[in-house]
């Protein structure tokens, strides 16, 4: 019997080496902990198993196996994490043509998975909402490519932990993939489509949640110094002082009073009724606690500042947002999505784009969604795009309808460069 299985089959004291003098050995004379291979569990063969460290990763956390998805509890990480992702999952992401024409390649198999049904088991929002979460959190996010000859057929997001990225001297990629029986299969490039963060050495992304470890962890102090206030400490917003010691007829009616009638939202603002002489002292809020509100939003902020999120969008500015709400939609497509657009067009280009398709195609995010402002704005906008003002206009009313999600118009006018509000049907457009 190897250390390892006495390890687990002993108890705690058990441990210790034993005395030669023993006669009879502890493991037969106290109840055993069962074999993990007993019950088809794994077997490590020493201490110095890689496999033995993986287990004890992968089977001491809580229940959150997805690379750090523990500080997810931090509310500031989980609102950055869901808004980024939330934003990429929702978008359109078209195959489009390119050419004058703008179209979208529908009769393309790539656009189907990206518009219709990646795998069998998610919708677009959630394959591109998972892979966005795994880059966020972990600095890399996977998915592989089932084909069928040279006809992309799935996407199949895969566990980061599972996947070890690397470079060969050929200077091609390859990734090794850790299957759930343990096995390892190598998939080349084509196979996998790969969405990095900021990284040192453009194989491997850097974690956001690894390089702001500290400001998190100074963050997850905070509310857990919070909730231990709550939970223990005194809570109580002022004191009663009386000149003597109170008789227990008069102390019960007051405890019983300040407990019955003064207790609850619903008895807020009542003035209470005091006797023997007892006056209230209301406690202001001390320095301290006013400190510790301030830390924590500073924390907020930190967090914020990490993943791009303006501190607006995390649901903890005191100010009256006004007109400031289409500029925050702005900042953030421009500064915080822009650059994950980007990521995940040139991503699936390069797996899932032939090298004849490079120049004829593109992945294109339609982030208009977001940059639409107030139906006033919108009307505004089009207006001037139809030709309001004397100036030459530069939609169409079918473009306009389309903008807008409306149907197209049959009225052949309706496809024309013209001003709807100023040129009749009957007139003929003036050409240069």
């Amino acid at each position: 019997m190897n250390f390892l299985e006495r390890f687990w089959r002993a108890p705690a004291s058990a441990v210790e080496p034993e005395p030669v003098q023993r006669q009879e050995p502890l493991l037969e004379a106290e109840p055993t902990r069962p074999l993990a291979s007993a019950s088809g569990g794994p077997q490590f063969t020493s201490l110095n198993d890689p496999a033995l460290l993986e287990y004890m990763r992968g089977n001491l956390g809580s229940g959150l196996a997805s690379p750090g998805a523990q500080s997810m509890r931090n509310m500031a990480i989980l609102r950055c994490v869901t808004l980024i992702s939330n934003a990429i999952g929702m978008l359109p992401l078209n195959l489009m043509v390119n050419g004058p024409a703008k179209e979208i390649a529908s009769d393309h198999a790539a656009h189907g998975l990206l518009k219709r049904r990646p795998n069998t088991w998610q919708t677009p929002i959630e394959f591109k909402s998972v892979v966005q979460m795994h880059a966020l959190l972990g600095g890399n996010g996977y998915a592989r490519v089932i084909w069928s000859g040279s006809r992309p057929i799935a996407l199949a997001p895969l566990d980061s932990r599972t996947v070890t990225p690397s470079l060969t001297d050929e200077y091609r990629m390859v990734y090794d993939v850790r299957r759930s029986d343990g096995g390892v299969v190598t998939l080349q490039a084509r196979d996998v489509l790969h969405l990095r963060d900021v990284s040192l050495d453009g194989v491997n992304g850097l974690s956001r949640i690894k390089l702001a470890s500290e400001a998190i962890d100074l963050a997850q102090q905070a509310e857990r110094a919070a909730s231990r206030t709550f939970r223990t400490g005194v809570m109580a917003s002022g004191a009663i002082e009386v000149p003597t010691a109170l008789s227990d007829t008069a102390y019960g009616r007051m405890k019983d009073s300040l407990n019955g009638d003064y207790a609850g939202v619903e008895n807020i603002n009542k003035w209470m009724l005091l006797e023997e002489g007892a006056k209230a002292s209301k406690w202001a809020s001390s320095a301290l606690d006013a400190q510790h509100i301030e830390n924590r939003k500073h924390q907020i902020e930190e967090i914020a500042r990490a993943f791009g999120v303006p501190r607006p969008l995390m649901m903890m500015d005191d100010t009256s947002w006004g007109s400031g709400v289409e500029q925050l939609a702005i900042f953030f497509v421009q500064y915080t999505l822009a650059p994950w657009f980007i990521a995940w067009e040139q991503a699936l280009a390069r797996v899932l784009l032939a090298d004849d398709e490079i120049e004829s195609h593109q992945f294109k995010f339609n982030e208009r969604a977001l940059l639409r402002g107030t139906l006033k704005d919108q009307a505004d906008f089009f207006a001037k795009a139809l030709g309001a003002g004397g100036q030459a206009p530069w939609l169409t009313q079918n473009e306009v309808r389309e903008v807008s999600d409306m149907p197209r118009s049959n009225d052949p006018v309706a496809d024309q460069l013209r001003n709807p509000m100023t040129q009749s049907k009957n007139e003929p457009e003036k050409t240069e």
